[in-house]
């Protein structure tokens, strides 16, 4: 059975131990700074190797490893273990800046290592279906994609304000740490952002200055494209209309289902998916990443894509700046 080590052990580093650990087909080992976290999560989860050391953890030859520390840290972390051959999944964003992230493409490309980044989005199975029937041709051409999405983020992250959330610089923020989910499965969608112009702001979360709240229009190409977040509002609510040259779908993740529409005169026709819990996506893009290392798969979200991404993240919150058009390169 395969060791997984998870590197970093907040909420989202125990969460991934947990859904790589559900899977039933690794053993889990966890590096983090802090003594008094790991032995809680050795106690719970009956972990028989925790380091404080990351180089020391390396040595022990883990199978592969899931980089959960703040974001400026994700790029030298994953070339650390591309250099042992070590496959690597790096949660999103890749990083803040693009420094290293070229040395590490070529890495992976030299050794083929299995590297992929934990947009967890794209293990959704009702937008992994939506996606089949846009690639399809069903529904014609994109022309216009638009997305609104919201929730009471101190609710679900009550720690926001001590963790790496509070600067950008570790990626935090409503559009490195929020928008950037929808933006890389629209990217997936319809293809890549090719120019963006933002507008964002902290309005309301105590505690914290960075933007709680994002505008963005976009072009994928010729595909024109809005999207609007907020982190304070009460409803967790996500929305996504794609309107097609031969009909119109919507992306409705709370209610399990993605619909289509073709006729003005006619019904939404819904196709609905059986509940999932927030861990079940997790424990499915574990999954997901094992096939990837077995050579069974190809990743969720390749290296290049995240870059992609991190195109755009870096793109808005240079147009916040500049106040104009950024074009990505």
């Amino acid at each position: 059975m395969k060791q997984v080590l998870i590197v970093g052990g907040g909420s989202i580093g125990e969460r991934h131990l947990r859904c790589f650990l559900e899977t039933g087909r690794v053993t889990g080992a966890i590096c983090d700074l802090d003594e008094s976290l790991l032995a809680r999560i050795k106690s719970k989860y009956g972990i028989e190797h925790t380091y404080t050391d990351f180089n020391q953890a390396l040595d022990a030859r883990p199978d592969l490893v899931v980089i959960c520390t703040p974001a400026q840290l994700h790029i030298p972390m994953a070339q650390a273990c591309v250099d042992r051959d070590i496959p690597v999944l790096i949660e999103k964003p890749l990083s803040t800046s693009f420094e290293g992230i070229e040395k590490l493409k070529a890495t992976v490309d030299e050794k083929k290592v299995p590297v992929a980044v934990a947009y967890v989005t794209r293990a959704n199975p009702v937008l992994q279906d939506m996606r089949r029937a846009i690639l399809s041709g069903q529904f014609g051409k994109p022309v216009q994609l638009v997305q609104m999405s919201g929730q009471h983020f101190p609710f679900y992250r009550p720690a926001y304000k001590e963790i790496y959330y509070k600067d950008r610089a570790t990626g935090g923020g409503a559009i490195q740490d929020a928008l950037t989910h929808g933006l890389n499965y629209c990217e997936w969608l319809i293809g890549p952002i090719t120019r963006v112009i933002a507008d964002a702001d902290h309005k309301v979360l105590e505690g914290v200055e960075v933007e709680d709240t994002a505008h963005v229009i976009a072009r994928h190409g010729d595909v024109m494209a809005c999207y609007t977040l907020n982190q304070y509002q009460a409803p967790n609510e996500m929305r996504m209309l794609i309107a097609c040259t031969k009909g119109t779908l919507r992306y409705e993740p709370m209610q399990f289902r993605w619909s289509w529409q073709s006729d003005p005169a006619g019904d939404w026709k819904h196709i609905e998916f059986p509940p999932m819990e927030r861990d079940d996506y997790f424990t499915a893009q574990a999954n997901a990443f094992l096939d990837c290392c077995e050579g069974k798969a190809e990743p969720l979200c390749t290296l290049e894509e995240g870059w992609q991404t991190l195109k755009a993240n870096l793109a808005i919150l240079n147009s916040l700046e500049a106040t104009n058009w950024q074009e990505l390169s």
